[in-house]
């Protein structure tokens, strides 16, 4: 029987991705471990390697082919022996997919892991009078909450039902007897016309195609702005005593043909302030518990074309700089390529946001979940401040600290901000 491929899920949070490129065609003999494909996810475009031996039969998803879901059947390979003939039945056979994880009765696992629905349909029911496909946990909240399944709309894999699903019926408020009108009068149902509603006319601006990283991007933001409690903390950095202590580890650092960024410092800074403040170094469970992380690993945010990604520098705090240069260098470089590992951009338990090159005095960032902070920092630049009674000039930063209120209070983020201070302020507390 033929070897079925399907996509793949590249990171824990991937619902669909891009079917780039293949590297092979029909007919051509595939080996373990050899590249057939190349798949463009939300933040990066990876190489797919074949499992299994054999020759490519069918290619049922073109190159190119957009939103194309997690465990949906891309090829079919022939094993030793077999011939076209085999893919007659294998074919119908194998239209609904593999099962994935999502479809086992875990109450536990089942919510977090379902990837997007398989297709646009509307409700998990195919025609009238068949099988609603839904897990037994979400039948038994949904038949104790007294809900219909009929009118849930299911996220799960090819519109299964999960518990999710059924927490969010319930939780919606009643539809009102003018939501039809609404609806119908609603921005950006006219297709031709999407601003129509808001008097610009179409003539006035160009409809462009958002590409994965711009909608995936849009739709986390979204849910994190709606969902997490934000608060800012901001504060005023004196940076003259970094500037030297960075000329003064690059005069080392030059014989190894390394370069010190403010940025890598600042990462160093924020890893040990994490480590000094260990409270401030949380996660929130949607369960109610709180995750406190043993290791400081800080995302750095990169701008890449059409979005952002934020690679991860882990262990921070037990790095040296040139480590850390060498190490955001590649991570950047890389990212701009499309060519990061899930790993290395996912797991991150703090981000850090420069613009200060852009000239950008202060700014309040989105938090990255599950991460609990996140801090902005903003352009370095020569101000008039007071010391000891008098009016001076120094290098002044101003950082903006981005918290989650459910895991960082305003004293724990108070105080992850001081020592932070403490660490630019006095670069040489470091080595303490």
């Amino acid at each position: 029987m033929p070897i079925e491929i399907l996509m793949p899920a590249l990171s824990p949070t991937m619902e669909e991705g891009t079917l780039a490129k293949w590297h092979v065609k029909e007919g051509d003999t595939v080996e373990s471990g050899m590249v057939i494909a190349e798949i463009e996810t939300d933040k990066a475009t990876m190489e797919v390697e074949a499992v299994d031996e054999g020759t490519v039969g069918k290619i049922l998803v073109d190159e190119g082919a957009e939103g194309v879901k997690v465990n949906a059947l891309i090829a079919l390979l022939l094993e030793d022996g077999e011939d076209a003939s085999a893919l007659e039945n294998a074919g119908s056979a194998a239209a609904p997919a593999a099962p994935t994880p999502a479809d086992t009765p875990d109450p536990v696992t089942e919510a977090p892991a379902s990837p997007a629905p398989a297709s646009p349909v509307a409700a998990p029911q195919t025609a009238a009078g068949d099988r609603i496909k839904a897990s037994p946990l979400a039948r038994r909240i949904a038949a104790d909450k007294g809900l219909d399944l009929a009118n849930v709309t299911g996220s799960g894999p090819y519109g299964r039902i999960v518990k999710r699903d059924v927490e969010q019926a319930v939780a919606a408020p009643a539809p009102q007897a003018s939501a039809p009108a609404a609806a119908a009068a609603a921005p950006g149902v006219d297709h031709d016309e999407p601003l129509k509603a808001f008097g610009i006319p179409s003539d006035r601006y160009e409809v462009v195609k958002a590409d994965n990283i711009t909608k995936i991007s849009a739709k986390r933001l979204t849910e994190s702005f709606r969902d997490i409690p934000h608060f800012p903390l901001t504060v005023d950095c004196e940076i003259d005593g970094l500037l030297s202590f960075r000329k003064r580890v690059n005069a080392a650092a030059e014989a190894e043909g390394a370069k010190v960024s403010v940025n890598d410092i600042l990462i160093k800074c924020a890893g040990l302030a994490l480590k000094k403040v260990p409270a401030a170094n949380a996660s929130w469970i949607e369960d109610g518990r709180i995750a406190l992380h043993s290791h400081a690993d800080v995302s750095m945010a990169v701008a890449i074309e059409g979005g952002l990604i934020t690679p991860i520098v882990k262990d921070a705090d037990l790095k040296g700089l040139v480590d850390i240069s060498r190490e955001t260098k590649d991570l950047a470089a890389r990212a701009r390529d499309r060519k990061l590992a899930p790993e290395e951009f996912q797991g991150g338990t703090f981000s850090l946001s420069n613009l200060g090159m852009f000239g950008v005095k202060s700014f309040a960032s989105i938090i990255n979940p599950p991460q609990g902070m996140i801090m902005s920092v903003g352009a370095g630049e020569q101000r008039a401040v007071v010391k000891n009674g008098e009016l001076a000039v120094a290098n002044v930063m101003t950082v903006t600290l981005t918290c989650d209120h459910r895991v960082v209070d305003g004293a724990t983020g108070a105080k992850w901000l001081a020592a932070f201070k403490t660490f630019v302020e006095d670069p040489m507390t470091m080595l303490m």
